[in-house]
């Protein structure tokens, strides 16, 4: 569910968002800024989440993150213009920070590396699921009762997944660190991490993967239903299947890692990060503008995705057992600075056709398939 939180934040709303540009007469600029600052938000919060969870446990934090979360979320449906939804996206964001952030770090708190990625696995395999729901449900809802209506979903998820918290989940930080929050600590801390090879390594496998994936998020409603005529509701099942091929993705990464070690997994997942890249730029630059030219390479793309994303969450923060929430947080950071990025190239370049989307999503797949090829094999152990 904590993992969960970031599709449902990001995915249900899709489907409405060119209704929402229009409804309150936002520029399409203005409308990416609505999933870009939220991004953005989400990983400078890691850095102050992370240490705050090494310091105090898991368990405070996630509730107070989540007390606000929901609160966001319901500014964030009754927002009356594109400015007051920027603000509460991107209070979203923050805060949806200490859920995941907590997440990958439970992970950490439970199991040793090899394990936690199988483990990871299968909570991404949870997570497929939320998003295989996510963008159909928002196409039904928005079609139905609007863009407010799909954020209302986004509030209520928030809401349901704050009492489970409260109600079932025990502290799994048992040696907290007192110095965790203290400036040169710190600071000294997040150097150390950084410079290791093996942490970016990981952190550019997963950073770059989360690059083309958010290409997809932020650019997909704008392709599919302004450039290629679909519905929402319709665009909401492209997307689902997408996440369908992702959910397949996980499941085979559970087999890889037992079969072939985690660098095993992520070497044969790039197979399929590339051919999707590289099938969808073809098509576009040989004039193919149809759905299934898109829909077929995000499949291939979706589902090396669901190798790179557990072996890589699992991978940047095992060789820090005793700070797993500083390691996640600088591991997040890279990742939201490189969406943000994202989406405001994606502000500028949509043109009306599906070059923009298709060139970005292959650029990402060359980057993902060289680090996975590269860099992990060589920095891991």
């Amino acid at each position: 569910m904590l993992l969960g939180l970031q599709p449902v934040t990001t995915d249900v709303y899709l489907p409405a968002l060119p209704m929402l540009a229009r409804d309150l007469a936002a520029p399409m600029s203005a409308a990416q800024l609505t999933m870009s600052a939220l991004i953005l938000a989400f990983g400078v919060a890691q850095m102050f989440w992370g240490p705050v969870a090494d310091r105090v446990g898991r368990r405070p934090v996630l509730i107070t993150g989540l007390l606000l979360y929901t609160a966001a979320s319901i500014g964030s449906m009754l927002a009356g213009g594109i400015g007051w939804l920027v603000l509460w996206r991107v209070l979203q964001g923050a805060t949806m920070a200490a859920a995941v952030v907590c997440a990958r770090a439970i992970v950490r708190d439970l199991y040793e590396p090899l394990e936690g990625a199988r483990v990871m696995s299968l909570a991404l395999s949870g997570l497929g699921v939320i998003a295989i729901a996510g963008p159909a449900l928002g196409g039904v809802v928005a079609a139905l009762g609007g863009w407010r209506a799909a954020l209302a979903v986004v509030a209520a998820f928030g809401a349901l997944t704050l009492a489970f918290i409260a109600w079932r989940l025990p502290e799994t930080l048992l040696h907290k660190n007192p110095d965790a929050t203290r400036a040169g600590p710190l600071l000294a801390q997040w150097g150390s991490i950084a410079r290791h090879p093996t942490f970016i390594a990981w952190t550019l496998l997963v950073s770059a993967t989360y690059g083309g994936l958010f290409t997809i998020l932020a650019g997909s409603s704008f392709t599919y239903i302004d450039v290629l005529g679909l519905s929402p509701g319709w665009y909401g099942l492209a997307m689902a299947s997408g996440s369908l091929s992702y959910l397949a993705g996980t499941f085979v990464c559970r087999r890889w890692i037992v079969r072939h070690g985690i660098r095993g997994a992520v070497a044969r997942g790039g197979g399929f990060t590339l051919a999707g890249g590289v099938l969808v730029v073809t098509l576009a630059l040989a004039g193919v503008h149809s759905v299934w030219a898109i829909v077929l390479p995000q499949w291939l793309f979706a589902f090396g995705h669901g190798i790179h994303q557990p072996c890589g969450q699992a991978g940047a923060v095992g060789p820090f057992p005793r700070a797993a929430g500083a390691a996640s947080a600088l591991a997040g950071f890279v990742l939201a600075l490189t969406a943000f990025g994202v989406g405001l190239w994606l502000g500028q370049a949509l043109d009306g056709t599906v070059l923009p989307y298709a060139l970005g999503i292959g650029f990402w797949s060359v980057v993902t398939t060289t680090v996975a090829w590269t860099l992990v094999q060589r920095h891991t152990p």
